[in-house]
């Protein structure tokens, strides 16, 4: 009963290396029952809780913008975009998943994160190019998420400024709101239903709404959109490490993959689809802006004040790794420097102690500040959505698992598996810097009537 059990190692979850090894005496059978190979405790997860977890990441703030994409494609271009980039994250996505483990699948080494694959698979140079896009992807995310939430909160006036005035003061106000998409799909059939038609033509927006130019830019912008909607590569690996085994986790996870993406692809196109249905050409970045009536206000209100909830809980989350880089990075400059190291106790009434520390407090405040003026100064959400849609596409999503696949099975160069995958990674690439372009030129172009930190009623 009492033999000695296997020393159990526990890694710090934000990668710093440290590494506690514990010897306990235990039974041997309460270690199999209670701790994975690993020694941390058993994982529980199963398909359905997987497909939660990458569909409660993948359905956000950018499902909203969809209806925008498909008006600039049009109703052949728009689904078949969508279905390709909903194939192509489901491939990567099942790549990625073998990655988990960088041998075997059932008893190799565990990968916990996606930059601990892309280590202990690709290494060298391709680590650092790796986390240098992580955060400054994270970055990115921080002030789209900041102009989402300051813009939720102003729908908010808008609206009850608009209910209050009867209808007769518009309360004029430059923004875009956001809210879940439930209920802007809602709102969208309500109006179609209500007209009784479905606008928007086979090529998309019209020559003369706008220019030949423009129509190419805004095109490939949405391409940027879109891809933004699908982007989940980067915790793929960080869900996975939450299922059990047997069966292998590499196999659970593809299932979960196939029925997420499914039920998000299906979620998109109808949200996409409807509010271009609705609005035609006249497709707002979002399915709340462009409704043309702002009742029943409640539910406006409901709606913009969840998506506020949501993306300040969401805010901290992706700027956690962020946080944890400067703060592990700062300790390590200046090893001895109190400003950086010193926690001070400060009592709370009714509540255990806080401990705090000077340098956590005003790199974090100096962060939210930061994203914030970035944030006033460019509140342009389709472009920003398209701008992080393209940059975080290729790289993470496409050509990190395929150069991790490659690696791992030894796939001998110049073979046709391989150059089938190279062929993928490099069309992958021409979309993203398209993405970009597009996204770059629709902020210029709002850059020419934009005046920051105004607000014009």
């Amino acid at each position: 009963m009492g033999e000695k059990a296997a020393t159990k190692n526990y890694h710090h979850h934000n990668n710093h290396h440290q590494v506690f090894d514990i010897s306990v005496d235990v039974p041997t059978q309460a270690v199999s029952k209670c701790f994975d190979d690993d020694g941390r405790l058993k994982r529980t997860g199963t398909v359905w809780t997987a497909s939660s977890h990458i569909i409660t990441a993948v359905i956000g703030s950018g499902v909203l913008s969809l209806a925008w994409a498909i008006a600039q494609l049009g109703w052949i271009a728009g689904p078949a975009v969508m279905f390709l980039f909903s194939f192509v994250s489901y491939y990567s996505s099942s790549l990625l998943a073998d990655c988990y483990r960088a041998g075997d699948p059932n008893t190799s080494k565990r990968n916990y994160t996606y930059s601990d694959a892309v280590q202990s698979i690709l290494g060298g140079a391709k680590v650092k190019a790796c986390g240098i896009i992580q955060y400054l992807n994270l970055f990115g995310i921080a002030i789209g998420y900041t102009i989402a939430a300051s813009i939720s909160m102003m729908a908010i006036k808008r609206s009850n400024c608009f209910h209050e005035s009867g209808g007769k003061n518009p309360c004029h106000m430059s923004i875009m709101s956001f809210t879940y998409s439930s209920i802007g799909l809602g709102l969208g059939i309500a109006k179609v239903a209500a007209t009784g038609t479905f606008k928007g033509s086979l090529t998309g927006i019209t020559i003369g709404t706008v220019t030949q130019t423009q129509k190419i830019w805004r095109s490939f912008q949405a391409l940027g959109d879109i891809a933004f909607a699908y982007s989940y590569s980067a915790i793929l690996i960080e869900i996975q490490d939450t299922i059990k085994s047997p069966p292998s986790e590499a196999k659970t996870m593809k299932k979960a993959t196939v029925l997420s993406i499914a039920v998000t692809t299906t979620f998109y196109m109808l949200c996409g689809c409807m509010g271009y249905a609705a609005f035609g050409d006249l497709s707002p970045g979002n399915l709340l802006t462009g409704f043309g009536f702002y009742n029943p206000f409640w539910l406006l209100d409901i709606a913009n004040a969840a998506i506020v909830i949501h993306l300040v809980g969401a805010y901290q989350v992706y700027c956690q790794p962020i946080f944890a880089f400067i703060e592990k990075w700062a300790r390590q400059r200046w090893p001895e420097s109190e400003f950086i190291t010193n926690e001070f106790e400060i009592s709370i009434p009714g509540f255990s102690p806080y401990n705090l520390n000077l340098f956590r407090c005003v790199s974090r405040t100096g962060f939210v500040i930061l994203t914030t003026v970035i944030s006033m100064l460019l509140p342009f959400f389709n472009d920003v959505v398209g701008l992080l849609g393209a940059f975080g596409f290729w790289p993470l999503t496409v050509y990190f698992p395929v150069e991790m696949h490659i690696a791992q099975k030894k796939i001998p160069k110049w073979s046709t598996r391989w150059i089938c995958l190279q062929l993928l990674s490099m069309a992958c690439l021409l979309i993203s810097i398209v993405a970009a372009a597009g996204s770059l030129a629709g902020v210029m172009l709002d850059l020419k009537t934009y005046r920051p930190f105004k607000t014009s009623y």
